[in-house]
């Protein structure tokens, strides 16, 4: 015994030290997790505990997480943390601080105005106060939260599982009240809703607790078939505090039945579990029936000491039923070993308790509220049939009206959302060909057929006519691709490859083939099924040429990539190791006549109006590129245009 109970006070111990354990006692996993739930923000029940329930019956984790959502004002997650500790002192029996617990999720969910766990909180206070035998309180909290849960139209799985707990919680106070057959119902109608959410330990909870009425109507076969039921469901889940109250259940039909031995069996198997749960509620009773257990087989001292101890638990704990049951067995011992005086004592105890659990104003109470329920119930069904029949009046009435009105208004919206959708295609369409034609000019721009022109009619004077063929081919195949991609809105990746390598040769003869130029494609890339808008690369190359390059000395490099660095984009870089765009903008304030560069602009535009038709949009990133000592060594255009 001095092992259970130092056992009980360390686990109390850590349940009071728990709140000032620091950050660092916390696992870093429990850690992740309850930040991403802070981030995210879930609403329900089922969403916070299917992340949750591993953790759930750790007081320690869930004292932390309560701090971080204070922190982070997360109501519905402090409403679930605070819950689930007040379920846990529930059932090590510490009822004051399950109640503080649940009074604290409820107000925390009332500030999330959360009405799954306002329900929740409602039903746990009434299991609380049920357990403690407070019987109009626990009705009060259990009827609240069944009339906030049935109002809901549409119930999630969370307010559905709530109504099955309200079901259960009133079917156990029709129980207490000895109103076997509502009780009964209750539980029947809250079994159906458990098996079709799945949730076994639900069925055999209503098992059990169906079970239980039958065994008081002395309908004794039918509540042991419900006690076997109910804990084979148990075993299959692993519930160990619910193996246990059905093998105390079987066990107490059996002494009923005159199989005292086995029942003995059962208990002694029983009592080792039932202080594993720590739950006193399960404790008391298993103690009292080994000593009745005893007591049938006529092992008297055997049955007066688990009778002392389950009195000393029942009376500690303010377990009404259980005391006034243990008083009734004590009278019959003594009365057994021919000490009646002390047995008519025990009796009168025994009567005394009974009589308190079941008042007349108990009893008076609750019968005025559920008949108050009742009727309240029935009242408002009455009136939504008539409120719904008049509105089905009212519709019939006004049917054709709403008809004619509706087909007007639909034509007419119909109507407005054509003439909208056509202005907004012709205005797509002009802005698409303004920036096409604008494409076309800055590609062909007067400058550059000049000097392509002048570079020609060079050659030919110098007699080199060789290159001045070649440089024609390169030049006339150019202007070709360029007018063939002018009209077209995208094109294959290697087609606009060729194009800037074109592009590029004719410019590089200018510089007198000084520009190292290369294109790398990633091996993962098929440039030949890659869409990307047409002409769209040339006005990046120009920059590089004449504002990075035209006034650098010594080797000059442009390096082109494709790569796949982002799922969903084709990832362009243009690299140049130019003077950089500083120096280029210092040396362009310094010139007379000063040439305004709009391709780049243009180029956005274009970006822009390609990636409607992608979920992504396009990205562009033009990056100084220095050296340690932060001197200028060129610039890196990164270009990212959607796939997908």
């Amino acid at each position: 015994m001095w092992k259970s109970r130092l056992t009980f006070l360390f686990f109390l111990c850590a349940l009071l030290v728990a709140p000032f354990l620091n950050a660092q006692s916390v696992p870093a996993e429990f850690r992740r997790i309850a930040d991403s739930l802070i981030d995210a923000r879930p609403i329900t029940y089922s969403e916070l505990n299917e992340a949750l329930r591993p953790f759930r019956r750790d007081t320690i984790l869930m004292n932390y997480f309560i701090r971080q959502c204070q922190l982070e004002e997360f109501q519905d997650g402090l409403s679930y943390a605070y819950n689930q500790n007040g379920t846990l002192y529930r059932n090590i029996s510490d009822y004051p601080r399950a109640i503080e617990n649940h009074e604290k999720g409820l107000e925390a969910a009332e500030r999330a105005n959360n009405l799954e766990f306002r329900i929740f909180s409602l039903n746990m206070l009434g299991v609380v106060y049920r357990r403690l035998e407070a019987i109009k309180t626990a009705l009060d909290y259990n009827q609240e939260a069944l009339q906030l849960a049935e109002s809901i139209e549409n119930p999630s799985e969370g307010i559905k599982r709530s109504i099955n707990v309200s079901l259960n919680s009133i079917g156990n106070i029709y129980q207490a009240l000895e109103q076997y057959d509502r009780a009964i119902e209750h539980f029947a109608r809250s079994m159906v809703l458990e098996e079709e959410l799945g949730n076994k330990r639900g069925v055999a909870i209503n098992l059990q607790n169906k079970g239980e009425c039958l065994e008081a109507l002395g309908r004794l076969d039918e509540a042991l078939a419900d006690f076997q039921e109910a804990l084979y469901l148990d075993s299959a889940i692993g519930s160990l505090s619910g193996e246990v109250i059905c093998h105390n259940s079987i066990a107490r039909i059996y002494i009923k039945q005159d199989r005292a031995a086995e029942a003995l069996d059962l208990l002694q198997q029983a009592l080792p579990q039932a202080e594993e749960t720590r739950d006193q509620q399960i404790i008391c009773p298993v103690n009292i029936n080994l000593g009745w257990a005893f007591m049938a087989l006529g092992r008297y001292d055997q049955a007066q000491q688990y009778l002392d101890k389950g009195l000393n638990i029942g009376l500690e704990y303010n377990y009404l039923r259980d005391v006034s049951q243990c008083y009734g067995l004590l009278s019959e011992l003594h009365s057994r070993k021919g000490q009646y005086r002390e047995a008519l004592e025990y009796l009168k105890q025994s009567e005394a308790y009974n009589e308190q659990v079941t008042n007349d104003v108990n009893v008076q109470y609750v019968n005025d509220v559920i008949l108050l329920y009742d009727s309240d119930k029935k009242s408002n069904q009455i009136e939504i049939l008539a409120r719904e029949n008049e509105i089905v009046k009212l519709r019939l009435r006004r049917n054709r009206t709403t008809l004619l009105v509706g087909a007007l208004l639909l034509v007419l919206f119909t109507l407005i959302l054509y003439i909208l959708y056509r202005q907004y295609q012709l205005n797509s369409e002009k802005k698409v060909l303004t920036l096409e034609q604008s494409m076309l000019r800055s590609q062909m721009n007067p400058h550059f057929l000049f000097n392509s022109l002048n570079s020609i009619k060079l050659y030919i004077i110098n007699n080199e006519q060789k290159n001045a063929v070649h440089y024609l081919n390169k030049f006339s195949k150019l202007v070709r691709k360029i007018l063939e991609a002018s009209s077209l809105k995208e094109i294959p990746l290697e087609e606009e490859l060729e194009t800037v390598e074109l592009y590029m040769n004719i410019e590089n003869i200018r510089f007198n083939n000084e520009i190292d130029f290369s294109v790398q494609v990633h091996p993962e890339i098929n440039p030949s099924l890659v869409k990307i808008p047409s002409l769209i690369l040339q006005p990046f190359l120009e920059n590089a040429l004449w504002h990075g390059l035209s006034s650098k000395e010594g080797v000059k490099r442009i390096q082109l990539e494709v790569c796949c660095l982002t799922s969903g984009y084709i990832t362009i870089r243009i690299r140049d190791n130019g003077i950089g765009r500083e120096e280029a903008e210092r040396l362009k304030e310094q010139r007379v006549l000063k040439r305004k560069s709009v391709g780049i602009d243009i180029t956005k535009e274009r970006l822009a109006n390609f990636s409607k038709d992608y979920q992504n949009t396009y990205a562009l990133e033009i990056e100084d590129l220095k050296d340690d000592e932060g001197k200028p060594t060129g610039t890196l255009v990164t270009l990212k245009i959607p796939t997908v």
